[in-house]
């Protein structure tokens, strides 16, 4: 499977079409690149797993580094 690169992903982050995979259907969320960048933060500070994010269409997914490097792009801290 492809993937995007960190620079792509930055440009991406507007754009919907994005949504959230984790081992819960209840968390399942979808929206644009940033807005579920910010989800999986706030899952991830308040102790659940961040789990990973896939766009729709093309099924290619951001793995937990890669979203890493977004929080810290969006000046979201590192945790």
């Amino acid at each position: 499977m492809s993937k995007y690169s960190i620079d792509e992903l930055k440009r991406k982050l507007r754009d919907p079409g994005w949504r959230t995979v984790t081992s819960s259907i209840i968390h399942t969320r979808e929206g644009t690149l940033g807005e579920l960048a910010k989800t999986a933060h706030a899952r991830r500070k308040s102790g659940q797993a961040a789990g990973y994010l896939q766009e729709i269409e093309t099924k290619i997914e951001v793995d937990l580094l890669q979203l890493e490097e977004l929080w810290q792009h969006m000046g979201l801290p590192t945790i």
